[in-house]
């Protein structure tokens, strides 16, 4: 058995500390850091978990929040002493989604059922973190339908997020007014012509597209840059949150993969950095670059160059998903940088570029930790093969990384 504390690849990166969570729950997703505790939500393991990282090379959980029965925690957001946490349908708990192309090709039941039928919780769930360790929850609000996927939440009045409701055909952009956290309320709604099925809309893209929907957005200023997976990039006026309005939307799926998931603004140099996640195994759903865009014009962002692929190995080779996933968003209490971004590649570890030079990215680190010893997800088939997922950079660059199997491993960046 591999030591779990010896990566299979390091460049200007080593690992100092490791947990597997507490309680068989290895698997994460969105990780926030606040006041030296780990947030972290599950995407197998039905709720999320606090870690104690004051020692950042001896982690040690100290509690988990478990979800309602059928319910989704897999994405949250932190901001002082808020914190901010989906409830949605558990997808991959469905049979039919269990297959991958299933639920990222957009062919299986990830809409919602009838009222009546609905055995989940949807909405958002408002926690009190002034005491870190100890999460408690203050408020909720619930939606008709499938439920949150994603949030943005920065501080302010104002959140943002993804939700599949009810007479949508995919997740759309909703604004949240959080005035009184006790009771947010949703506010504004914002999607993407032939959506709006309830409305009489017809779909307007073509059948072998696959997920028409909003990954979640990022928000600078008045600007909301939403990922929207297959669709790719919707650039969206937010001024009145009531009634946000397009500004562009630009597509490059086909020839290219889709899937993208995140748009990352770089205010300081009139950049974007958006990630096309890979969601099938061995690049069967084709190029996932990271892209760098210019954004001088936010009506009219430009593509200029793409990150390199990690090709140490032969990841394709090794099994799962090789590419990007995330990058590390530019969190206000972390480590905030225009030129060094930090970006998880699934199989391929945790990465980091240097983009002083916005026409050649250059990696100028990586990590790739030992693959888990078993998995923790569920679904059948799937390879016992790293899958690095999210990464949150503190203000003294220790990286906190992590995986849907392996557990929260501390990266310490020495390039």
């Amino acid at each position: 058995m591999a030591d779990i504390m010896t990566p299979t690849y390091a460049k200007n990166m080593r690992i100092i500390g490791h947990t597997d969570q507490g309680g068989g729950r290895a698997d994460g997703v969105q990780i926030m850091v606040h006041k030296g505790y780990a947030y972290i939500g599950h995407i197998f393991s039905k709720g999320f978990s606090v870690v104690d990282v004051r020692d950042p090379k001896a982690p040690k959980p100290v509690s988990f929040i478990a979800a309602p029965a059928n319910t989704w925690t897999l994405h949250l957001q932190q901001h002082e002493d808020l914190l901010l946490v989906v409830h949605a349908k558990d997808m991959f708990a469905q049979a039919e989604l269990a297959d991958e192309k299933n639920y990222y090709k957009g062919k299986g039941s990830f809409h919602a059922e009838a009222p009546t039928q609905r055995n989940w919780s949807a909405g958002m769930a408002v926690y009190d973190v002034s005491k870190p360790e100890a999460p408690r929850q203050i408020g909720f609000m619930p939606v008709e339908g499938g439920g949150l996927h994603r949030l943005w939440y920065v501080g302010g009045r104002w959140a943002y997020g993804s939700a599949l409701l009810d007479g949508f055909s995919d997740y759309i952009l909703v604004t949240i007014d959080m005035a009184d956290p006790t009771k947010p309320v949703l506010t504004g709604r914002f999607w993407l012509p032939g959506m709006n099925l309830a409305a009489g809309e017809t779909p307007n893209w073509p059948s072998e597209y696959g997920r028409y929907g909003l990954h979640h957005p990022i928000i600078h200023g008045d600007i909301a840059y939403c990922s929207w997976r297959d669709a790719c990039l919707a650039v969206v006026d937010v001024a009145d949150r009531a009634h946000p309005k397009l500004i562009t939307h630009r597509m490059w799926a086909p020839p290219f993969g889709g899937g993208t998931h995140n748009a990352l603004p770089l205010p300081g140099r009139d950049l974007l950095i958006v990630v096309d996640e890979a969601v099938l195994d061995n690049k069967e759903d084709g190029e996932k670059p990271i892209w760098v865009f210019d954004n001088r014009v936010k009506s009219n962002p430009i593509s200029i160059a793409t990150f390199p692929e990690p090709s140490e190995r032969d990841y394709v080779a090794v099994g799962g998903h090789f590419g990007p996933h995330n990058v590390y968003e530019n969190r206000p209490n972390g480590f905030q940088s225009e030129t060094l971004i930090f970006a998880t590649w699934q199989n391929a570890g945790l990465r980091a570029f240097d983009i002083s030079d916005k026409f050649r990215p250059v990696e100028v680190g990586a990590c790739v930790p030992p693959a888990p010893a078993k998995l923790v997800d569920p679904r059948p088939n799937r390879p016992v093969v790293l899958h690095s997922a999210d990464v949150f950079v503190d203000r003294n660059g220790i990286c906190y990384c992590t995986d849907f199997s392996a557990g929260l491993y501390v990266i310490e960046f020495t390039g």
